[in-house]
Order: C-alpha cells, then sequence, then structure tokens
C-alpha cells in the first residue's frame, strides 16, 4: 500500500514518518459558514496543511460543497433537498446562517471553486455524501472533475458509503480510498482488510478510539484518521495512541 504521491515532508511509503497531519474540518467552521469559501481560506490563512470537505450533486449534476442533504441548519426557509436544486437556483440562497454579520450572502461553494482556491500542496479529503441521498453516477463526475483540475494527487476520497468507494475504485484504482465509519463495528481492521477495498485510512468516530483500534488498524497497514476532535486533551490522548492525524474544528488543533 505504497502510496508514493504524497509529498515527502509528510509521508513516506513506510508509513514510520512521526509528523501528525490534522484536517481543517469543512475548511475553518468556527470562522465563518462551514464548507464555503471563506472557511477554506481561513483555513489556508491559518497554515493548514489539509482539508476535509463534502460533496453532493444539484438536480443538474453539478458538484457542490455541502454537508447537509438540506440548507434548513443555515436557511430556515430553504427544506428542499440539495439533489432538487439546480445550481443556479443554490446560488440564490444565503447560507451565512449565524456569520450572516460579516458574510451576508454566501452561498454554497460548486467544487470548482474550491479546487482553484487551494494550493496543489494542501491535501484533500473529499466525501462523498451518499447517505441518505444515493447520487448515481458521482464517482465518475467527481474523478473527471479532479482529473480536469489536475488534482488526482494529494487527494483522499472518504464515504460512509463503501458501495462508493468500490465505485471509485473501479474507476481509478490509484485513488487513495477512507473508510469512514461512525457507529462502532466488531475488528474494524478485519472488515477494510475483507473488503476488497484499496484502503488507505480508516476514519472513524473518535469517541471509540482506544489504543487497542489504532494498534490494530496500523498493523495492519492502514492510516487513522479520526473524527471530529474539538478538545485538546483528547486530542493528545489520540496522538499518544498513534493516530496519523484528525479532523478538527478547533484551529489550534487543526493547524
Amino acid at each position: 500500500m505504497d502510496f508514493l504521491w504524497y509529498d515527502e515532508a509528510i509521508w513516506n511509503k513506510d508509513g514510520d514518518d512521526e509528523m501528525v497531519l490534522n484536517f481543517a474540518h469543512r475548511g475553518s467552521l468556527t470562522e465563518a459558514p462551514e464548507n464555503t469559501i471563506p472557511a477554506f481560506q481561513k483555513a489556508l490563512e491559518r497554515g493548514t496543511k489539509a482539508i476535509e470537505l463534502d460533496v453532493q450533486l444539484t438536480k443538474d449534476k453539478q458538484l457542490v460543497v455541502c454537508h447537509d442533504h438540506k440548507l434548513t441548519r443555515f436557511n430556515k426557509s430553504s427544506t428542499t433537498l440539495i439533489k432538487d436544486y439546480t445550481l443556479e437556483e443554490i446560488k440564490q440562497i444565503d447560507i451565512s446562517g449565524s456569520f450572516k454579520d460579516k458574510y451576508s450572502g454566501t452561498t454554497l461553494p460548486t467544487l470548482d471553486e474550491v479546487l482553484a482556491i487551494c494550493p496543489k500542496s494542501i491535501l484533500l479529503n473529499i466525501e462523498i455524501k451518499n447517505i441518505p441521498v444515493i447520487y448515481e453516477g458521482i464517482e465518475r463526475l467527481l474523478l473527471d472533475k479532479l482529473e480536469e483540475y489536475n488534482r488526482l494527487d494529494q487527494i483522499i476520497i472518504s464515504s460512509f458509503d463503501h458501495v462508493a468507494l468500490k465505485n471509485v475504485q473501479d474507476l481509478n484504482p490509484s485513488i487513495p480510498l477512507g473508510l469512514l465509519f461512525h457507529y462502532r463495528i466488531l475488528q474494524t481492521w478485519n472488515y477494510a482488510e475483507n473488503s476488497d477495498l484499496n484502503v488507505y485510512s480508516i476514519h472513524p468516530n473518535h469517541v471509540y478510539v482506544d489504543q487497542e483500534f489504532v494498534t490494530k488498524c496500523k498493523g495492519k497497514g492502514y492510516k487513522v484518521f479520526p473524527y471530529t476532535v474539538n478538545q485538546k486533551e483528547r486530542y493528545e490522548e489520540l496522538v499518544e495512541y498513534g493516530v496519523d492525524g484528525v479532523f478538527s474544528n478547533n484551529p489550534d488543533i487543526f493547524v
């Protein structure tokens, strides 16, 4: 499992690099609306080396960056699923939410817009938001977009939908895959090994990650990136266990 596309300053192919690489979860979401251009710009300004973001499809098959399947959390009047909006319609919806005073008029970005501002040195973890809505064909559209922007390096594609990851692998076997898990399952490391996926990393909910979990996963050759780790005390505990990094909303952690 020698993914040589990583910058040697971050990883080496033998997996014995000591650096912990943390991800700005949905950008710097404590400083700007999550998964938006301002949030990603804030994360970059802080010096993050890695960013996590989520992709979905509009009605007209455009890749947009958003976590929820509806925009209700940001705009109470917006109760329609993202898949039922065209991109033009989505771009009319203000999602500044609690940041309205500073970021009024902010809208969902397209993946194009995000790729255009992120230097190629930044590691991007792109999560396919395929549950509960299943976006048929999103894998091909995502890979085509990454190829268009020459961004097939410094990428991890992750999902809770492991079938979507299989689809990515079938289309491009060289893409590093991140297995996302919310609930505990028995012997996650064996599940990954028996999945027929070229798993690069395991992304568990941090609440059930302990020393055995990290040791077993790394013993199988997988990186371990728990989410969402916002408390420094918990972060330091996870680092002691040997995690390779975390997803965090806390700028003091993600940089």
